[in-house]
């Protein structure tokens, strides 16, 4: 994984989900989480061939929710919060 500096988002909480690089994942991590009105206040998305990552910044008040909702998305390889 590339080392990112993010700055903090204060009122959110950083969720990391790493995934196999293939057409619609990050359509699905938006999809997922706007159906379930969770709002992403920031996002960093990296690929290469086989692997890929998002960083999502969302209200700590959904946080937990929105973590155990990507779990559930196809092609999720870890999901964790990292803050």
């Amino acid at each position: 994984m590339p080392a990112i500096a993010l700055p903090p988002i204060e009122g959110a909480h950083r969720i990391l989900h790493i995934h196999k690089n293939v057409p619609g994942v990050l359509s699905a991590i938006n999809t997922t989480l706007a159906t379930n009105h969770i709002n992403i206040v920031g996002q960093y998305l990296k690929t290469n061939d086989s692997i890929g990552y998002v960083v999502l910044d969302v209200d700590r008040q959904l946080s937990k929710k929105a973590l155990e909702l990507l779990r559930t998305v196809d092609h999720s390889i870890k999901v964790r919060m990292l803050y």
